[in-house]
């Protein structure tokens, strides 16, 4: 078994996304058996640098700094139970860094590790349910300056760009048709994402560039815990 050296911890190895490339063609437990040291170095390497990352991202949540990776990871493995795609694997590495751990049900952080097809950070929101939606809503509509503030300052336009999510195509109840930032409340979900090249995610700042986007993203993941724990 290949042993990870120190200062590969804050790094993403080519054979971590080798494996990956090699499952989404092999998407069997046959072969995912047959290749069982190749995933534990994958998953141990995803998992270390994890470790590292939440320890640079204590000033962005105190929490982090005692987490473990674990807390944070997605498994690889699938539930197909209600699924036409019968694969048992995932060909990606994930992780939800937020108060609580993955489960739960604040805003976070997302990073997405998917060779050939997406690889990314994300946070925010996705479809907060009855009174945490309300919530949001009735935050947005009584802090407008302060959200707009978030979502249109220099380093969120730059990594983001716009907020992403559905929109309801009908008012939500309580709220004027003529509502001056509609398209605001109409969200149904509040999620920033910005897009890697398989080349950054393999360099040896990745770690840098994840950080700077979870920095600029900050701001809407206070704005939106702050909503819902209200």
């Amino acid at each position: 078994m290949n042993l990870i050296k120190y200062h590969d911890l804050m790094k993403i190895l080519s054979s971590t996304l080798d494996f990956l490339k090699n499952l989404k063609e092999n998407n069997s437990r046959e072969w995912f058996m047959e290749h069982k040291i190749a995933y534990e170095n994958a998953k141990d390497n995803f998992k270390s640098f994890v470790h590292e990352l939440l320890k640079q991202l204590t000033p962005l949540e105190e929490q982090f700094g005692t987490m473990r990776a674990e807390e944070t990871m997605f498994r690889i493995h699938r539930d197909v139970r209600f699924s036409k795609d019968k694969s048992p694997y995932k060909t990606h590495w994930s992780a939800y860094f937020c108060k609580g751990g993955k489960n739960s049900e604040l805003a976070g952080y997302y990073i997405h590790i998917e060779p050939d097809a997406n690889y990314f950070v994300g946070g925010g929101k996705w479809m907060p349910q009855g009174d945490l939606l309300k919530k949001i809503r009735q935050e947005i509509d009584y802090n407008i300056d302060e959200f707009l503030h978030i979502i249109e300052n220099t380093d969120f336009k730059k990594y983001f760009g716009e907020l992403e999510g559905d929109r309801l195509k009908t008012v939500p109840k309580g709220y004027a048709k003529d509502h001056p930032y509609l398209s605001l409340i109409q969200l149904k979900s509040f999620i920033a994402s910005s897009s890697f090249t398989e080349q950054e995610v393999l360099s040896d700042n990745f770690s840098k560039l994840v950080i700077e986007r979870f920095n600029a993203m900050k701001p809407l993941i206070d704005f939106l815990n702050q909503a819902m724990e209200g």
